[in-house]
């Protein structure tokens, strides 16, 4: 008896234990800085400059090495004519012939393509950071408005229950004459309203999704959590900090590189030179030779030569520094903007929710009063409760632009310069 019960029990465990790993796992909630470890840790773009940074690395090792020697195998003085021609061993002056020879770039030189090589490493490195504030701006903004438009949805549960509550008034007063039948068709006119206002957030929210999903990846349909960010604004502190910004960084590095080059055409001025030692093998009743020969380079005609890299290489040094203040005088720029742009949605959000959203919601409850009381139409409810509606999403509205301008001036000036 026992025995069957247990024959019976086991498959009933077996596929309950199925069922319970078979349903589907709740996924965690998406805060701000999960989403930014997660871009970090996924961002092809990430991967490709660390890539760059070990082929740098990797280029930098031989860099100041001599070039690989040659091996010199040859025949030298081999008779065509006379009576010996066409013979290897019957000619005294005929030799076999191997050696090494050697290049010996000079000194200046080889110091020049150590510094380009280590000034690349650090450019590699410069880069780097200018694609990781890239990718965590880029997440950041994509994981706020993806917020944003969760905010606004779950707002519209609320206005479909209050229309509901509406709809009960209306009927109400339709009921004790104290409003026509007419009326009851303008609280379903606003929820097709409302329906209609969903439909393009559904519309924004795959946009949004779509966008976080390029740096998160599936993590992105994981519903946002936690609050929008309020990261601490040093206006003037920015300012100072603004030369270490990533993308002037990286002009630091850039004039390593110029100058390695540089230096690398004024070595031209200086000889190469190279060394060859030969072994020459003769027939048995002649005796074997040796030759050693050194070559050097003679660099006669700096003038159409030399000189005119050199002041290709000095104007290239030009040119990065023009764009450096180039570049320092537009994030200059964006930085006074993005500071008043700050102030401004600040007030906007402190206006909108001391003074807009109460003033709103005033003029919806005595409207609503009057309408009971038969004092007023249900025209003036129903644009009450319109502008009540646009103060809400508003407010929503104002609170994602300033948490997106905060988001990049804390980014863009404060975290990547520490």
């Amino acid at each position: 008896m026992n025995s069957k019960c247990y024959c019976i029990g086991w498959p009933l465990m077996v596929g309950l234990a199925a069922s319970l790993f078979a349903l589907p796992s709740f996924a965690a909630p998406l805060t701000l800085y999960e989403a930014l470890r997660l871009a970090e840790n996924n961002a092809p773009s990430l991967q490709a400059q660390n890539a760059k940074i070990q082929a740098a690395s990797s280029a930098a090792i031989p860099a100041g090495e001599l070039p690989d020697p040659q091996l010199v195998l040859g025949v030298q003085n081999f008779p065509i004519g006379g009576p010996t021609r066409g013979s290897i061993d019957d000619d005294f002056m005929t030799m076999r012939t191997v050696g090494l020879k050697q290049e010996m770039p000079n000194s200046y030189k080889r110091k020049a393509r150590i510094e380009i090589a280590d000034a690349a490493v650090v450019k590699a490195a410069a880069e780097q950071r200018i694609e990781r504030l890239n990718v965590r701006l880029s997440t950041a903004m994509a994981w706020i408005k993806s917020y944003s438009i969760e905010r606004k949805d779950m707002l519209f549960r609320e206005f479909y229950k209050e229309n509901r509550l509406l709809r009960d008034t209306v009927q109400a007063q339709i009921a004790n004459g104290r409003s026509q039948p007419a009326d009851a068709v303008t609280a379903k006119q606003e929820a097709a309203q409302l329906e209609e206002q969903q439909d393009e957030l559904v519309r924004q929210r795959a946009q949004a999704r779509a966008s976080l999903q390029r740096w998160v990846g599936p993590s992105a349909d994981n519903e946002p959590a936690g609050s929008l960010p309020n990261w601490p604004i040093d206006a003037s502190g920015y300012f100072h900090q603004l030369p270490q910004h990533p993308r002037l960084a990286a002009f630091e590095s850039m004039t390593r590189v110029a100058q390695g080059k540089l230096r690398e055409a004024e070595s031209e001025k200086h000889s190469d030179w190279s060394w060859e030692f030969d072994y020459q093998h003769r027939a048995r009743e002649f005796g074997d030779m040796v030759s050693v020969q050194f070559t050097f380079d003679l660099p006669l005609f700096p003038g159409s030569r030399q000189n005119p890299k050199i002041a290709s290489k000095y104007a290239e040094l030009n040119q990065i520094e023009a764009e450096r203040e180039t570049v320092l005088r537009e994030h200059h720029q964006e930085l006074e903007d993005d500071l008043a742009d700050y102030q401004r949605h600040s007030r906007a959000v402190e206006r909108s929710k001391d003074t807009l959203l109460p003033l709103a919601k005033k003029k919806v409850e005595l409207s609503m009063a009057s309408y009971r009381a038969g004092k007023g139409d249900l025209g003036s409810v129903v644009t009450a409760r319109r502008e009540f509606i646009e103060a809400r999403l508003k407010q929503i509205d104002v609170e994602e632009q300033r948490a997106l301008v905060t988001a990049r001036l804390y980014l863009t000036y404060g975290e990547s310069a520490q």
